[in-house]
């Protein structure tokens, strides 16, 4: 089939395909998912709402 794959050259390179569409699948989910956590992050600040970590102490 495919040379140096041997008879499973095909299988390998569809696994080698799926996988990779996947992780680009997943990356896109996550930056897609750390647009709207800003957003969501940006919206509670203007409400006035802050960050613990911004918090000071005496």
């Amino acid at each position: 089939m495919i040379a140096g794959l041997g008879p499973h050259g095909g299988f390998i390179l569809a696994a080698y395909l799926a996988s990779g569409l996947i992780l680009c699948g997943l990356a896109t989910l996550i930056l897609l998912d750390r647009r709207a956590q800003r957003r969501a992050l940006a919206a509670l600040e203007e409400q006035g709402i802050g960050r613990r970590s911004e918090r000071k102490t005496s």
